[in-house]
């Protein structure tokens, strides 16, 4: 239960600091960042950043670099859930508004449902699938499909290619087969991903244009550096360290439901930051997806809890931390 409650909160702290990228982004991309060099920076400086505590952590564990299942966890770690998700939901956020983009994302936790249906056999109960139907009903109302709403089309497919990031991000992240320390774990897989963004940007593959010109938060002119320092500490660093600790203490499902939390933190950030606000039927449409969501967590077994995360290691509560 400590470790339960523990998870809990560093779930929803981890939430709060996703939530900011978004906002805190786009006031870049406004003035002509490319979502390819907001990325980049946003990895590249949160590895740099947990580079020495992250060596630290890894003391007496150096042997573990040499399995083969440790790089290819921090591979689809870094490669899909953190450099794939993140340039997916920026290119989402250049065309769609911030909350629009998120909730997109956030489909990714039913994803989850089906990934865990179909490699661990935990067939959906009638509960889950009311949830999906919940959910996929709140897509169609924050696309607005009936309504004047202007989507983009092209930022939906971006929205929903970061869906599928986020859905690799709790499952890999709960997955605890390398047995590398949160933060080891974290560090290599943003060092995997921000490499794989500096040879993609090299390649013409991702384009990478930025300005140093002052940016506008909150209605106040900030330098163009403050967004950038933001994104690498806050929302790069500290947010993938807890959210790699709550989804192992809580397991993909639990940790995927907590982190729904972002949507609301990311309304709150871009309407504080940028004074952006959905229309009330995008609106309607993220809580019915946050209400397929809570359905398929009030599903959740015991059982499912212990699927998840696997045989229970012993080992001491600080270490995991």
């Amino acid at each position: 239960m400590r470790v339960f409650l523990l998870g809990l909160a560093v779930a929803v702290l981890s939430a709060a600091m996703f939530g900011t990228s978004g906002a805190v982004a786009k006031s870049l991309l406004v003035e002509g960042w490319s979502p390819g060099a907001a990325v980049t920076l946003r990895v590249t400086l949160g590895a740099l950043l947990l580079a020495v505590p992250a060596a630290m952590a890894m003391r007496g564990r150096w042997h573990l670099l040499r399995r083969p299942v440790t790089w290819i966890h921090t591979g689809l770690f870094g490669l899909v859930a953190v450099a794939g998700c993140q340039l997916f939901y920026f290119l989402a956020v250049e065309r769609l508004s911030v909350a629009v983009a998120l909730m997109l994302e956030y489909l990714g936790p039913i994803l989850v449902v089906g990934w865990l249906w179909l490699a661990r056999g935990q067939r959906p109960t009638r509960l889950v699938v009311g949830g999906i139907g919940l959910a996929l009903l709140g897509l169609l109302l924050v696309l607005d499909v009936l309504g004047d709403v202007q989507v983009s089309t092209v930022g939906v497919l971006w929205g929903l290619a970061a869906a599928v990031g986020l859905a690799v991000f709790f499952v890999i992240g709960a997955d605890d087969a390398s047995g590398l320390p949160p933060i080891a774990f974290a560090c290599l897989g943003m060092s995997i991903g921000a490499v794989g963004l500096l040879l993609s940007g090299l390649l013409g593959v991702v384009p990478m244009t930025w300005s140093t010109q002052d940016v506008v938060l909150a209605g106040s002119a900030a330098p163009w550096w403050a967004p950038v320092l933001w994104l690498g500490l806050v929302a790069a660093a500290l947010a993938y360290v807890t959210g790699i600790v709550a989804a192992r203490a809580l397991g993909p499902k639990i940790a995927s439901f907590v982190g729904l939390a972002e949507v609301l933190f990311a309304v709150g950030w871009a309407w504080l930051l940028l004074g952006e606000m959905p229309a009330p039927v995008q609106l309607l449409g993220g809580l019915l997806i946050l209400a397929g969501v809570v359905a398929v967590k009030i599903d959740e077994r015991p059982e499912d809890v212990h699927a998840e995360t696997g045989p229970l290691e012993v080992e001491p509560v600080p270490d995991r931390v």
